[in-house]
């Protein structure tokens, strides 16, 4: 199957026109006419992830966050890390494809795989993107039944690839309206106050920001930036091979699944108290 193809099934799940101004998906790397037999869904392209790639022979990368993002390449030197990584995609032929902004935006993007992990019912949009068409970051919806906060960050631990989070107690013990935006949505606790969430979940929280939640009387909590986006690797895998079986290509092409990365974060004990 040709890559241009495969880039056409994944806009259809994220259009390149959700994403964010400031953003790079689509093709990062590679011909949109060349052959691809195996692809790997990742997070975040890596030197791993591509040792990993060539390891099983995959010709496309699949990742969430774009290898090439927020400036130009002035040179590409392969003594550095990123030019090593590069010369080895290039060399082996290896495309690469990115779906971020648009895919945390789209319906069933990496927001809805949250709240579908956590079985939030009535999951509306957080913060409106687009108002005409109603596209928005992040998600809010509701538990089935509330549950204490403390039971609530346990089982963000359970269904996400992380052993801790870290919880801000700013609101109450109780806990059944759910905010959340996955990666990294500091700048939307006023919009999860705003909608009367008793918990809003997302990654990368400031101090002052932490600060903000209690004087807004929200509980908020930190489950990482990596944590809160790595599911999106399942879910796009799945996706691709039902969309590849709907075509009848689902044995012409091989969908692998990064299963080596790891946060970049860990916990060190110290002493108690």
């Amino acid at each position: 199957m040709k890559c241009q193809t495969i880039m056409g099934i994944m806009e259809k799940l994220a259009p390149k026109k959700l994403a964010e101004n400031w953003d790079n998906p689509g093709l990062q790397l590679g011909n949109p006419e060349q052959e691809i037999s195996k692809l790997l869904v990742c997070l975040d392209v890596s030197q791993p992830v591509v040792d990993k790639a060539i390891e099983i022979g995959a010709d496309m990368i699949i990742s969430h966050h774009p290898v090439m993002l927020f400036k130009g390449l002035l040179s590409i030197r392969t003594d550095t890390y990123d030019g090593e990584m590069l010369q080895k995609i290039l060399s082996h032929n290896i495309a690469v494809y990115s779906a971020h902004t648009n895919l945390d935006i789209a319906q069933g993007g990496c927001n809805d795989i949250l709240a579908q992990l956590w079985n939030l019912e009535k999951v509306e949009g957080l913060a409106l993107t687009d108002p005409e068409t109603g596209d928005s970051l992040g998600r809010i919806g509701y538990l089935s039944k509330p549950m204490s906060i403390e039971a609530f960050s346990k089982m963000l631990c359970d269904t996400l690839r992380c052993h801790h989070v870290r919880l801000v107690r700013g609101g109450k013990d109780m806990v059944k309206k759910v905010a959340l935006c996955s990666g990294a949505g500091a700048e939307f606790i006023s919009k999860a106050v705003f909608k009367g969430a008793d918990v809003y979940v997302t990654g990368d929280i400031k101090y002052h920001e932490a600060q903000q939640a209690v004087k807004q009387g929200i509980n908020l909590i930190d489950a990482g930036h990596f944590a809160t986006e790595f599911p999106m690797v399942e879910a796009v895998a799945k996706y691709l091979r039902q969309e590849l079986a709907s075509m009848k290509q689902e044995a012409d092409v091989e969908v692998c699944e990064d299963n080596i990365s790891e946060d970049f974060f860990k916990v060190v004990g110290g002493k108690e108290g």
